[in-house]
């Protein structure tokens, strides 16, 4: 199928065809940090020729725009598909239940003329946002959007590695405070008709590394092992710091507003899992609870006996679309839910924005999980997650793909589903669900001991329980066990901010945590094969 947004291109001078296309207009995907290792930026060369390496590749032919570069003078023509040339905004998940009590004594405390404060949440991929007011401990706005750090990939470990590089950790910190957190204090300032200069401070919750980036301090420790971290502790700037001393249409935000960055578990376990830990309840309950945010790392803590475990898991970007042949972040026009009949087809599905199937441009995270759950009990996909032949085969064109290529599952403009999608779910899959396994069974804790799984994040926000439990996501556990909680890093955020003995008690629990190293601990591995099939 033909489809997608012709570019025409001409280079005067040598230059990586991803320039030339982003320079047109064009925000290809790098997700890989423009490493080759993902078709984040694949685009179809339809007329001229580019060079490889210096092997010159002719039309037609589909090439990674950031593999290749402009011959000089030449003129080339290629089509970007529309799902890569069209770049809604991000559905970023900023709410959140708060499931502890808290009092209005800021950490931050107002002064005259800024009576307002912001907690924020740094994620690998977006970044939510909320304006509070230091005197009533009420959210006057809220805001979100894409990480701009995404441009040098879409995992921590890219962007350890550029940090390594010449001026590559200063540049991904004023990527990320010039391009993502200025923007959005504007934004949150603009709705609530108050002006940044009335910012007293801000507190930040993320994982350990973006920690760092946001600090300007060097995480390449964190990249190998023994995997050290330069701070782990609660961190105190001032707005200058970081780089938020910027003068805007609606005023200045004061180079000494404070800043606080809270407190980390470990490398891998971040203040993110610190302020979520705390914005449930789990450390004030003697039941047996369970925290479990999916991402590109999928973090778990465990409270057990007055006693907990928190470990992460290497789960990769897959449940948030990166390296999947449709995959997208959850935004307009993706389709979020699916369903299945009989036969393994798909027959229906929610779309955000409510877009027309016809017109949908990729597929996100939950209705993946969807289709591993469904097509498992439709007989559509065999235990190891290949495709039932006879199944497949029963299919009508176009839901069967093309005659040539990947077999594959589509629906609708542009979503599909492949064999190889599919394996790389079950990666995602095995890892989380490894890992989960790994913190009960060293706490000696069954997945039916555990009263409360708190689901937390954006993914876990769209996420049919049952399907997850289904597909084997979140193992031995029953739906009447989920609680899905929100962006509850967001909310530690917001409790560290107003409520300045929620910060000690955040300080404390990051202290006290059994650190769980899955890569140290017998049985992991078995446990990650065994989870690599669908149940």
């Amino acid at each position: 199928m033909n489809t997608g947004t012709p570019v025409t291109l001409e280079s005067s001078s040598a230059q990586t065809l991803f320039d030339a296309i982003t320079g047109a207009g064009y925000p290809l995907d790098p997700r890989c940090g423009r490493r080759g290792l993902c078709r984040g930026c694949a685009v179809e060369l339809e007329e001229g020729r580019v060079a490889e390496k210096g092997q010159e590749i002719g039309a037609p032919a589909s090439v990674r725009a950031c593999c290749v570069d402009l011959v000089p003078g030449v003129e080339v023509v290629v089509r970007v598909p529309e799902r890569l040339a069209v770049r809604p905004p991000m559905k970023v998940e900023n709410g959140f239940e708060c499931l502890v009590g808290f009092s209005v004594a800021p950490t931050v405390p107002p002064t005259p003329g800024r009576p307002f404060g912001l907690a924020v949440d740094v994620g690998t991929t977006t970044v939510a946002m909320a304006l509070v007011d230091l005197n009533s401990g009420e959210i006057l706005e809220r805001a979100g959007d894409a990480n701009a750090q995404q441009s040098f990939g879409d995992n921590v470990l890219s962007r350890i590695v550029h940090a390594g590089t010449p001026n590559g950790l200063r540049e991904l910190q004023n990527v990320l405070v010039r391009k993502t957190l200025l923007p959005l204090i504007s934004e949150v300032c603009a709705r609530a008709e108050v002006s940044a200069h009335q910012i007293a401070g801000a507190t930040f919750a993320g994982n350990t590394t973006l920690m760092h980036l946001l600090a300007g301090e060097d995480p390449t420790g964190l990249g190998t092992a023994p995997f050290t971290a330069r701070f782990l502790e609660t961190k105190r700037l001032c707005g200058a710091d970081i780089g938020l001393d910027f003068a805007g249409a609606e005023g200045s935000l004061v180079c000494d507003a404070k800043v606080i960055l809270l407190p980390s578990f470990s490398a891998y376990v971040g203040a993110d899992l610190t302020g979520g830990l705390y914005a449930t309840g789990m450390s004030l309950t003697k039941q047996t609870e369970l925290l479990v945010d999916i991402g590109t790392n999928g973090e778990v803590v465990l409270s057990h006996e007055g006693r907990l475990y928190a470990t992460a898991t290497a789960a990769g970007p897959a449940f948030e679309g990166g390296g999947l042949s449709s995959g997208m972040r959850a935004c307009k026009g993706t389709v979020a839910r699916l369903a299945l009949d009989a036969d393994g087809k798909i027959v229906t599905s929610e779309i955000i924005g409510d877009v027309l199937p016809s017109r949908c441009l990729g597929m996100c995270g939950s209705a993946y999980v969807d289709f591993l759950a469904l097509g498992r009990s439709a007989g559509a996909l065999t235990a190891t997650g290949r495709f039932d032949e006879g199944a497949w085969r029963r299919l009508a064109d176009p839901a069967r793909g093309n005659a040539v290529g990947p077999r594959a599952y589509c629906f609708g403009g542009y979503a599909s589903i492949t064999e190889q999608d599919v394996a790389h779910l079950l990666q995602a899959k095995a890892a989380l669900a490894a890992g989960i396994d790994t913190v009960l069974a060293c706490a000696g804790v069954d997945a039916c001991e555990v009263a409360t799984v708190y689901l937390a994040g954006g993914f876990g926000m769209h996420l049919v329980p049952e399907h997850a439990i289904q597909m084997g996501l979140l193992p031995g556990f029953r739906p009447q066990q989920i609680r899905v909680v929100g962006n509850t890093s967001l909310a530690g955020a917001m409790l560290a901010l107003i409520d300045r003995p929620a910060l000690a008690e955040m300080e404390r629990l990051a202290r006290t945590a059994t650190i769980i190293d899955l890569n140290r601990q017998d049985g992991f591995e078995d446990r990650f094969l065994d989870h690599l099939c669908l149940p």
